[in-house]
């Protein structure tokens, strides 16, 4: 199926590529971006996976025989999510951004979804312009975050702590978390590998719970909530313990929101801040995903 949104740009399912070409139509896009998060094709896969992207539904922009642009579509019950959007740096301003982004929305309407959620990095004034002129509506600020791996560990705040097999982990992000962006979902953590969690009661009777992925090289996709007590202080107990265990790992996290009161705790205890994105959604959330961590 070839979707002609533009007469003169051809938009072409992704499924149509390997995963390699993919890759190489993403990294061309993204070499002058404010944030060029390169990928191989192994990260792409991994992302394609963990993140529910359709490439059935996702895009590549044609015209003339070259390769112009790609976006990509995840889809999950009751909602769509925009990604990887990237156009050729010397063919920007020419539509294709917007023809690729209409033609997601389209594609996602065929799948009778009509709540669309996507983020861009702040102060990326002309897609974010595309993004409002498409009727997106901005919904939260969002942080990404890093701590770089330390020689020492940090001194253990006293708790009980409890660690957590995948099992139980997953049981605990099952729970009412709020309306979450789409990479901190619970189904992002139930598709993920490696993931574990950690139990926190503090002397004070404060507790509270932390999941995440630990890879490679690299602890990420936090989840974590409190349940009694002073988030800061439970989010510095939980953070404690986890890097006293691994001290050595790099650790990357995103999408936080701005006014997430566990902030404090991560700054304590030395992550710094990346960069920022506005979260945006298309249309209204489902009755079914108001108040939804899914």
């Amino acid at each position: 199926m070839t979707l002609a949104l533009n007469t003169a740009i051809k938009l072409i399912p992704a499924s149509q590529f390997t995963i390699e070409q993919l890759t190489a139509i993403y990294n061309q896009t993204r070499v002058d971006y404010l944030v060029p998060m390169p990928m191989n094709s192994t990260r792409l896969a991994e992302y394609i996976s963990t993140y529910d992207v359709d490439l059935e539904h996702s895009l590549v922009a044609l015209q003339d025989g070259t390769l112009l642009g790609v976006a990509m579509l995840g889809v999950r019950q009751g909602r769509a999510w925009l990604t990887r959007l990237g156009v050729l740096p010397n063919t920007r301003r020419n539509g294709i951004g917007e023809t690729l982004t209409r033609g997601l929305i389209e594609q996602a309407e065929k799948l009778n979804i009509y709540f669309d959620m996507l983020e861009v990095i702040k102060d990326n004034t002309p897609a974010h312009r595309l993004f409002l002129k498409l009727g997106f509506y901005e919904v939260s600020e969002l942080l990404v975050l890093r701590r770089p791996p330390f020689n020492q560990p940090p001194d253990t705040v006293v708790a009980d702590a409890e660690r957590l097999d995948r099992a139980d982990a997953l049981n605990l992000v099952r729970r009412d978390r709020g309306t979450q962006p789409w990479t901190n979902q619970s189904k992002s953590l139930f598709n993920a590998s490696e993931v574990a969690g950690l139990r926190i009661m503090l002397v004070d009777g404060s507790r509270g719970w932390m999941v995440y992925q630990r890879q490679k090289f690299t602890l990420t996709r936090f989840i974590y909530k409190t349940e009694s007590g002073n988030p800061a202080d439970v989010a510095y107990a939980s953070l404690s313990h986890l890097h006293n265990q691994y001290p050595r790992l790099d650790t990357h996290i995103e999408n936080i929101q701005v006014t997430d009161p566990h902030l404090p705790a991560f700054y304590k205890m030395g992550y710094v801040e990346s960069f920022r994105r506005i979260e945006m959604w298309r249309g209204t959330p489902p009755a079914s995903l108001v108040g939804s961590s899914k």
